[in-house]
């Protein structure tokens, strides 16, 4: 009888794993792809599909069917043929009433969590991917919620912190051990995500997650918001209907308005939201600390190339969510921008690829971007193409980054009559200057390494541009290329602009050029 039980088990497991490499074959996906899909790691995968391996957690099954895009009914079978192959009991997914649909059904995407990428050379059917998972001291205490709810009792937590933070994939990693396990998701949304609470909270049922992504919308209007929270407490206090979770997630300027109490004599028009989140409110961090970038690190070196990418643009300040979050959008608004906007995003890509200083001056932009407009925008541009491309390009995504952002250079204070270091050079010579977002500068590198700058980009540098340094670089850069005559004119006009101990540096590498010029 132990036999057959145990025979059984392996038959559910070999099938389990001959259904997943059918998907992942006709998904014409390496492991490694699929990994990024489901946001899992490349061992946990690797395991899933291997012979003498344990059998994978209903998370990961879930997790691969979702990134498979597999139909229902399929990942229903494979869930059941896991549970199968772990000795569990029950044939398919125990799915209880009410609103939503089981938890891994949904795609990370559809809840609103932030792409922090797209698949390698995917094209127009490119897939949105997450980076591996960093677990940080607010994910336990989510967990925590997670667990107790298991375990039958319901609550509520409201992640807080700015945008981009990682609030909303925290949400998201919580809910995945309840994959599988008969849990559905409720994600109010339409015709207003504050209607189709308040139409629908009474009906929801136990184990339920409810998701309040962005709660601002559900809480915050002064008409239903407090209707909603109402709801909620009613909810969270019905043993009927127990275990719920309600998971949330808002910025701090909301949680300080709702929670603050009017002045003597004054309406109290957030009273019941009040009291809803007290004591269930959980702060997101800015930035990641050391022991979770050095988890970042150790997904990096296991393959996550959107971790590697990443870690090396924010270094000194941590803000790897942000980063992760913003990256994708930067990118769609370089691609899908303007002509103005692409011209203007082209030129400062190539003036930080060859060299020059974080502060790019707006004069060297704009008189650089001639030459990156085709004959047909050139002509049709119109007399406030900068202004208006400068603004657009201003406007912030995710994680409040800008493509280009207006920024200015801190002062230099050194003692009275003391001598001037080289670092004290105005690296502009005044006037607006413009910092270029890092992830497009590091898209820059890779995509137009092989590309050379039109002529309005080095008659642009030799006009607008006053730091040495910079005119240097650039100058070794047109030589590399062949544009000998720039080299020249750029190197001369670094000597004028040199205002440190370098001059002597800079003739010796002219004279170099010009011996190398003659022998060729």
């Amino acid at each position: 009888m132990a036999g057959d039980i145990a025979d059984g088990r392996e038959e559910a497991l070999a099938e389990l794993r001959e259904l997943l490499a059918d998907a992942l074959a006709n998904a014409r996906l390496t492991k490694s792809q699929l990994a990024i899909r489901a946001s899992l790691g490349r061992t946990t995968v690797s395991e899933a599909y291997q012979v003498g391996r344990p059998v994978p957690s209903a998370v990961t099954v879930a997790a691969l069917a979702r990134a498979l895009k597999l139909p229902d009914e399929k990942r229903n079978l494979l869930l059941a043929l896991r549970r199968r192959a772990a000795g569990e009991s029950g044939d398919g997914p125990i799915v209880c009433g009410g609103p939503g649909r089981p938890v891994e059904e949904w795609d990370p995407h559809d809840l609103e969590v932030h792409p922090a990428g797209t698949e390698p050379g995917a094209g127009v059917r490119a897939v949105r991917a997450l980076s591996g998972y960093v677990r940080r001291g607010h994910d336990e205490m989510l967990g925590e919620v997670v667990r107790a709810a298991v375990a039958g009792r319901s609550g509520m937590v409201m992640l807080v912190g700015s945008s981009s933070t990682g609030k909303t994939r925290a949400c998201w990693e919580a809910v995945q051990p309840l994959a599988g396990a008969g849990w559905r998701l409720w994600h109010p949304f339409e015709p207003t995500r504050a209607d189709a609470a308040l139409a629908d909270l009474e009906k929801v049922r136990a184990r339920t997650v409810v998701w309040l992504n962005e709660a601002q919308h559900y809480l915050g209007d002064p008409n239903t918001g407090e209707r909603v929270a109402a709801a909620l407490h009613s909810l969270l206090t019905d043993t009927k209907r127990a275990p719920v979770v309600v998971l949330g997630t808002l910025w701090p300027e909301y949680v300080e308005k709702y929670t603050a109490l009017p002045p003597p004599g004054a309406p109290d028009s957030h009273s019941r939201l009040r009291e809803l989140l007290s004591g269930r409110t959980l702060i997101v961090p800015e930035a990641f600390d050391k022991a979770a970038l050095d988890a970042a690190r150790d997904f990096a070196a296991a393959g996550d190339e959107l971790l590697r990418d990443a870690l090396g643009r924010v270094e000194g300040h941590g803000r790897l969510a942000q980063d992760l979050a913003g990256g994708p959008e930067l990118l769609r608004r370089y691609q899908q921008g303007t002509p103005s906007a692409r011209a203007l995003l082209e030129a400062a890509m190539d003036a930080r690829r060859l060299g020059v200083d974080l502060h790019l001056p707006q004069a060297f932009l704009i008189a650089a971007a001639d030459d990156y407009f085709t004959d047909h925008d050139y002509d049709y541009r119109s007399p406030d193409w900068a202004e208006v491309a400068f603004a657009a390009l201003a406007e912030p995504v995710y994680g409040k980054q800008a493509p280009l952002t207006r920024t200015t250079t801190r002062p230099t204070r050194r003692p009275p009559g003391g001598p001037v270091p080289d670092e004290v050079t105005a690296p502009t010579g005044g006037g607006t200057v413009f910092r270029l977002a890092d992830y497009l500068e590091q898209h820059g590198r890779a995509e137009r390494w092989y590309l050379c700058p039109p002529a309005s980009f080095w008659h642009a540098a030799h006009t607008h541009l006053t730091h040495a340094e910079d005119l240097t670089n650039l100058s070794l850069a047109a030589q590399q290329r062949w544009r000998r005559q720039w080299a020249h004119h750029l190197l001369q006009r670094a000597l004028v602009t040199d205002t440190s101990n370098r001059g002597p540096r800079l003739i010796r590498m002219a004279e170099v050029w010009c011996v190398d010029c003659t022998i060729r």
